[in-house]
């Protein structure tokens, strides 16, 4: 299927701007360029019951987030703790605002936004230990801060998506807390020195690139090995035991293969996987709801599955 009209638009929009290649930056101006990307985008229109800067203490680090709160919850709503993308470089909880405000307006659920650490200040493992970290702290002081702490699910959408998914893992192994379920939108599941064809084929052209995806690699990885479970969640020696997931694809995106992958080993494990493909449009387009019709389209969707997954007791 042949990209959406509102995407080509876009793409040839911001080819014409000629904004240089995140790759060809280094961090602190890539983080500036994706801080003005998200600024161009129209503004979302979603009511929520208000918002809570938060700082979570965890072991040898404080991390921001910020609380979204529905706008009428019967009783402490359930909440969905969301990782924002970014290559593990870029992004942050303001640049993903729009984003959380529609998730918990549509959801009806509370939804906390986690600004991890970032790369290369910070390499692997520090954003999975956040991540980590951030989940166990909500799910312990869910009292204090009006949510059901037995009521939680992970998102995260691409270098988030890595992060959702290892966090899930991690809490199964490691000691809780139980999820109900996983938002995993275009993730980021296998560093490998063998491309997909998805790779190789979105390789340039799509906003995000093989060069980008290599570069924010680099940075986060550093001299780490790629295959460790914590870094590619598709390498993990069982895949059974997991909560629920939502795998959101997209066809013209570099990690288009390896979110399939990922939704296929789920599912050869017995976990209970809702796949949602997006033939006509490229990585990022669910950040990117608010001016492509898809992007908005499956924000509505990814709500229903989170209502579904949270809202039974």
């Amino acid at each position: 299927m042949a990209l959406a009209p509102d995407v080509r638009a876009f793409l040839e929009q911001l080819a014409a701007s000629g904004a240089p290649p995140f790759h060809t930056l280094p961090p602190e101006a890539a983080r500036a360029a994706y801080r003005q990307l998200f600024a161009l985008l129209p503004a979302d229109d979603a009511e929520i019951g208000g918002t809570r800067e938060l700082e979570i203490v965890t072991p040898g680090t404080r991390i921001a987030a910020r609380l979204y709160l529905p706008a009428q919850p019967e009783g402490p709503p359930p909440v969905l703790i969301y990782f924002h993308g970014g290559g593990f470089v870029v992004g942050d909880v303001e640049t993903y605002d729009s984003l959380c405000r529609a998730l918990c307006a549509g959801s009806d659920c509370a939804v906390v936004s986690v600004d991890y650490r970032l790369a290369p200040e910070h390499r692997f493992p520090a954003a999975c230990d956040d991540s980590l970290n951030a989940t166990r702290w909500i799910a312990q002081q869910a009292t204090e801060l009006g949510v059901d702490g037995a009521r939680i699910a992970l998102g995260g959408d691409s270098a988030g998506g890595n992060l959702a998914a290892v966090t899930a893992q991690r809490l199964r192994d490691e000691g809780g807390p139980v999820l109900r379920g996983q938002l995993l939108i275009y993730p980021a599941t296998a560093v490998s020195d063998t491309p997909t064809a998805s790779m190789q084929d979105n390789a340039e052209g799509y906003l995000l690139t093989r060069a980008d995806v290599e570069n924010f690699t680099t940075h986060y990885l550093g001299d780490a090995a790629g295959d460790h479970p914590h870094a590619s969640p598709l390498f993990a020696t069982r895949l059974d035991q997991l909560p629920p997931a939502r795998v959101i694809t997209a066809e013209y995106d570099p990690l288009r293969d390896e979110g399939r992958a990922y939704a296929d080993a789920l599912e050869k494990a017995g976990v209970a996987v809702t796949r949602a493909h997006h033939a006509d449009t490229i990585h990022g387009f669910v950040t990117f709801f608010t001016l492509l019709a898809g992007g908005r389209r499956e924000v509505d969707a990814s709500c229903q599955w989170l209502r579904e997954v949270l809202h039974t007791r």
